[in-house]
């Protein structure tokens, strides 16, 4: 308990005004990574960045400032860096995670991002900026490896979803932020000067510095407490997120032990808890982490392949080039798209826990294909219209491209936003959470890292034909899903062993396995959800069972031991 700063503000806060307060510092790293994101969409328009990286030039023959890209290779490269950093830093803030805290993570990855974004903020040349990309991507990486991990062992399983819903519209409030700061920084002193660029990317520095400084001052998560031994601070954190009157003291105790089951139970049933071993399944027994990491590292990609990366980091050029808008008009589009986008992931905060998230990625991956093979198709028509010289049916299909790919961007926010992010965070073991999430962010740092080096290309060499390939990765994922994925929702972190213990990965088995399971093992996990303990005070472990039995996620294993103790009943009679 010493080990709490008398600072600390789950001394001052319990219960769910502690919870809301956790949630805002991750809000304001998840604004943080929307607005990192966001940003470059208005830099690449600068001509005097585009000038000085070497990718492009003033375009004479436009009466507005308006970039000509002739190095698209390098300009995609510029902005793909980054999530090569994403890619290092996320393992990195994993490994560290798992083993410092997580508190003290969040603090070493803001920390780096300031350095990265000043270094980016000061750039000379291109070299400069690929370097400074770099490493303030690694910065991201380590952020987003730990800040879900630790929102989410910090939240009830109940509303676990709603409180991860909530700072994705923070994430997507610094994407609006950033989009509008550098709309209104365009003209200024002809659009020209090299502030329009610098003072975007420099701004980030500021949420940055106020995380970096209130962190501390947060508790850790109670789960990485229980699994390093520290189980006295644990329960102290477990109590005032939870209560410590009544029922609610109960109840917190009852999480208490179910989190001190299931790390003794991981300790027992995995061996090897390095990324090499959690990536091919290594010595994971019946926990199966290497399957988990399959699954998070392409439900990450996916994310990005059915348009998203598209659609935010170009924009522009989707509502200018294929939409035929002309710049003053798509930049103003694309600005209000961002806006339609921050509002709908508000629909995710009171669904996500309700319908789950399989039906929400289910309806997701529907409207956002048919949204954009719809944009695609308009487009088409929209491009023969316009090279027939029908200039009023070219604007007429230009527009109702432009509508679907604010559908699209609408349903997005309400579905596949949230739930790759916060999936990873749920379905590992306790003894390698922050690393398994840093799996997921893998995923979302290749997915982005590919998309955003082939997106000038393709919308260079085919047009509005790319907006086809984002729709036929939506209809990919509905049958990927349906088949592959596990529904977390309502369910305990804790369960989540019981969930992944099949031995094929079929969602179906998975489901038919954890029913077993539960009905075998029932004072495992479900002591949380009925308010008492039923586990001894002395052991941690379920009353009346020898700590070597009774803990397994074998279910022919707990079918024999079952046997065996009716046996030994028959013969005694």
């Amino acid at each position: 308990m010493d080990r709490i700063g008398k600072y600390n503000i789950a001394h001052k806060l319990e219960k769910r005004s502690l919870l809301i307060a956790i949630n805002c510092v991750a809000g304001l790293s998840i604004f943080f990574f929307g607005y990192d994101q966001g940003m470059m969409g208005g830099v690449n328009t600068s001509p005097n960045y585009a000038h000085l990286m070497g990718f492009g030039y003033l375009d004479p023959e436009k009466s507005q400032p308006t970039v000509k890209v002739d190095k698209t290779l390098l300009q995609g490269g510029i902005v793909s860096v980054y999530y090569l950093g994403t890619l290092v830093g996320c393992l990195l803030g994993g490994w560290i995670g798992d083993k410092v805290g997580r508190i003290k993570t969040i603090a070493l990855g803001a920390g780096w991002a300031v350095v990265g974004a000043a270094l980016q903020t000061s750039a000379q040349n291109v070299d400069w900026m690929i370097c400074a990309r770099l490493i303030n991507g690694i910065g991201t990486g380590i952020l987003n490896a730990i800040v879900p991990v630790w929102a989410t062992e910090t939240a009830e399983h109940t509303s676990r979803g709603q409180f991860i819903a909530i700072e994705f519209t923070l994430n997507i409030f610094g994407v609006v932020v950033a989009y509008w700061l550098e709309y209104g920084l365009r003209n200024w002193r002809g659009g020209t000067h090299a502030f329009t660029w610098r003072f975007p990317i420099g701004f980030q520095i500021i949420p940055l510095l106020f995380l970096f400084a209130i962190v501390w001052v947060f508790p850790e998560s109670p789960r990485w407490l229980t699994k390093v031994g520290r189980e006295e601070e644990a329960r102290y954190i477990l109590g005032r997120l939870r209560g410590e009157a009544g029922d609610e003291s109960a109840r917190a105790e009852a999480e208490f032990q179910d989190i001190r089951n299931i790390a003794e139970l991981e300790r027992k049933t995995a061996s090897r808890n390095s990324y090499w071993s959690m990536f091919f399944g290594v010595g994971s027994g019946k926990l199966h982490t290497g399957r988990r990491v399959q699954l998070v590292i392409w439900l990450q990609i996916m994310q990005e392949w059915v348009g998203i990366a598209g659609v935010t980091i170009y924009a522009p050029v989707i509502f200018g080039k294929i939409a035929g808008f002309d710049a003053d008009k798509a930049a103003w589009l694309s600005g209000l798209n961002n806006i339609f986008y921050m509002f709908s992931t508000l629909i995710c905060v009171f669904t996500l826990d309700r319908i789950g998230r399989r039906w929400t990625l289910y309806w997701g991956s529907v409207g956002q294909g048919i949204a954009m093979f719809m944009a695609g198709v308009m487009a088409l028509y929209g491009d023969r219209a316009r090279s027939g010289g029908d200039v009023t049916k070219a604007t007429q299909f230009g527009a109702a491209g432009a509508a679907f790919v604010f559908i699209f961007t609408f349903v997005f926010g309400a579905t596949w936003l949230t739930v790759p992010w916060l999936y990873p965070a749920e379905i590992f073991p306790l003894e390698v959470r922050a690393k398994g999430n840093a799996w997921g962010v893998v995923g979302w740092s290749v997915g982005n890292g590919w998309l955003t080096l082939l997106c000038p290309i393709m919308f260079d060499k085919v047009g509005p034909s790319t907006l086809f390939i984002f729709g036929a990765c939506n209809i990919i994922t509905i049958p990927m899903v349906w088949a592959l994925y596990p529904e977390s929702n309502q369910r305990t972190l804790e369960e989540m062993n019981l969930l992944f213990a099949a031995d094929t990965p079929w969602n179906w088995d998975a489901e038919r396995n954890f029913a077993i399971l539960k009905e075998q093992n029932p004072e495992l996990v479900q002591a949380a959800q009925r308010g008492h303990s039923v586990v001894d005070p002395e052991t941690g472990l379920p009353s009346g069972r020898r700590r070597s039995a009774g803990l397994s996620l074998d279910v022919n294993a707990l079918r024999d031991d079952s046997s065996d103790e009716k046996g030994a009943v028959h013969h005694k009679h």
